[in-house]
């Protein structure tokens, strides 16, 4: 086993309790454990971004779901990307960059077949999280593929200052559709979307009701709907939906801190005058999208076509706080931390 000089201490997120409603700081702790050791076909990577992203709230709880709870006293688990310091694997050797999903730490012993080599020189290693990572892919397969995405289509993005709904945006613009709206929660994010990631129309949802901003915004319907929030937003989206308009459930955070059931849409009926859809999806079902994505993605990124933002916050004891600005909506593009 080939090895580097290692610190003593890992620092590592646990979960303590489980949240209700709003999670707390109580919730959770941040625990100093030893630098663990790979075992054969394993290697310990120094974690040098690790992500935060809206659908790890729903697996503090304990409710059954499509990917299991964090457990209680254990370290918790996301998206990470690092250096190799120590490699009892063949094929992987100290140094190489490897992307994987034991964040919520320094350090992580990852089995060698469940980790991506990553080439920090082909783009900045933050971006295998973001852009180039599962937020990327998770815009690309759901505006493409589950939301049947054609060229002259109009189409209408909820949370579109987040990471996902940016790069929708952008990828509706770049494969040629005729009008791209966006709503977000400040004045700022909206002159963003407008400005910088070439939304022909933005809102804020908090200046008045979603629906009557939709319809000012879209005043000839939309034909694709990508929903990262839900509720209000979902409801304004049916009513403006046009003759065979697709409907790609991504994501609710609108209702993640919820105590008690959320009622639905009341106009789910319109539904069946456009002949419209809805569909829900995940993005572990379309990985075999990847190649495809890294590919047309990464030329449009690296020709400057496909814009990016990154709010990073610094230091392992801020993950938490980085967690809950995304939940309040804090960051523009991807929340990452740097450590």
């Amino acid at each position: 086993m080939t090895e580097t000089q290692l610190p003593a201490v890992n620092r590592e997120w646990h979960l303590v309790s489980r949240p209700v409603g709003w999670p707390k700081t109580e919730d959770f702790a941040l625990v100093e454990a030893e630098v663990p050791q790979p075992g054969e076909g394993q290697v310990l990577v120094r974690n040098a971004y690790v992500s935060v992203d809206p659908y790890m709230r729903g697996r503090m709880s304990a409710a059954k779901s499509y990917v299991a709870p964090y457990e209680l006293g254990k370290v918790m688990q996301g998206g990470a990307v690092g250096e190799v310091v120590a490699s009892n694997a063949e094929g992987i050797e100290v140094g190489d960059h490897l992307l994987h999903f034991l964040g919520w730490r320094e350090f992580a012993v990852v089995d060698a077949k469940q980790a991506v080599k990553v080439d920090p020189q082909a783009a900045p290693l933050s971006t295998y999280l973001g852009v180039l990572g599962m937020t990327g892919l998770t815009a690309y397969a759901g505006l493409l593929r589950t939301a049947s995405f054609k060229e002259g289509d109009s189409v209408f993005v909820s949370g579109a200052a987040g990471a996902v709904g940016s790069q929708v945006g952008q990828i509706a613009k770049l494969k040629g559709a005729s009008r791209v709206i966006g709503s977000a929660g400040s004045d700022e994010k909206v002159k963003l979307l407008v400005e910088e990631y070439g939304f022909d129309a933005a809102f804020n949802y908090k200046n008045g009701p979603v629906g009557e901003q939709l319809r000012a915004a879209a005043p000839d319907g939309v034909d694709v709907y990508f929903d990262n929030v839900g509720g209000d937003h979902l409801e304004a989206a049916i009513g403006q939906l046009n003759r065979d308009g697709r409907i790609a459930i991504c994501g609710a955070i609108s209702v993640y801190n919820s105590t008690e059931p959320v009622p639905g849409p009341k106009n789910l009926a319109r539904l069946i005058q456009t002949r419209g859809r809805i569909e829900g999806f995940l993005v572990g079902d379309h990985y075999d999208l990847q190649a495809q994505f890294v590919q047309e993605v990464g030329a449009w990124v690296r020709s400057g076509e496909l814009k990016y933002s990154e709010t990073v916050a610094e230091g392992i004891e801020n993950n938490l706080e980085a967690f809950f600005g995304v939940l309040r909506g804090d960051n523009v593009g991807k929340m990452i931390v740097k450590l």
